[in-house]
């Protein structure tokens, strides 16, 4: 598959569930201490007067959730329907579509960066590209964080809310992102992996790598 396709395959997904997904996960913070305190120690690690970007923001939950720790972050998805939730929602904040393999920033520009369950549709040959382009566009020093369901076994998903799309939602291990997080040239801070929760209908493991850019 190439990139052009699995890019297309993402968007097309996330154009027809945008309004459904919004409103399933209205309030996806509320119930996850974890990831709440997680976002909060990705915000203490940023240091720099540089923005922080939000890769792959979706409805932009996330995105405003930093704001309102005090970063300077904006938005960047694949799907306009996404975005535009984003922005009607929080209409303070910034929010661009594109794709996280090809980042319209110079080198070394962010302050910090995270990829919140967005690598999830990327095929793993195309992982280390993603994470060479994070690391290209941080500054030295700056932090990366990077969520997602962790496990062996993908989950596709047919026809969600009645739409007819379909997306597969892979699953990867912690010590196969941390060793590629590593080879792209990132220094691993930290390694959170949470038991699912049955409250949550999750059936995975959560796991959440904090990296740096080496100064």
């Amino acid at each position: 598959m190439t990139d052009s396709d699995f890019l297309a395959t993402t968007r097309t997904f996330y154009d027809a569930i945008a309004e459904d997904y919004a409103v399933l996960f209205q309030d996806e913070l509320a119930n996850r201490p974890l990831e709440r305190a997680i976002l909060a120690l990705f915000a203490e690690l940023v240091d720099g007067d540089g923005p922080v970007a939000d890769l792959g923001c979706g409805p932009g939950r996330t995105t405003a959730r930093l704001a309102a720790l005090g970063l300077p972050v904006y938005g960047v998805d694949l799907s306009e329907s996404m975005l535009a939730i984003a922005r009607r929602e929080n209409p303070e904040l910034r929010f661009e579509q594109g794709s996280m393999l090809e980042l319209d920033l110079p080198d070394g520009t962010l302050a910090g960066a995270l990829s919140f369950y967005s690598s999830i549709h990327t095929p793993v040959e195309r992982l280390p590209a993603l994470f060479a382009e994070f690391h290209r566009v941080l500054a030295p020093g700056a932090p990366l964080l990077v969520a997602f369901q962790a496990g062996d076994e993908h989950r596709h998903h047919d026809r969600p809310f009645g739409h007819p799309v379909a997306l597969t939602f892979q699953r990867r291990r912690p010590e196969h992102i941390a060793g590629l997080l590593t080879a792209a040239g990132f220094a691993l801070v930290s390694r959170t992996v949470r038991e699912p929760d049955p409250a949550l209908d999750e059936t995975s493991q959560q796991a959440f790598l904090i990296a740096r850019k080496p100064g």
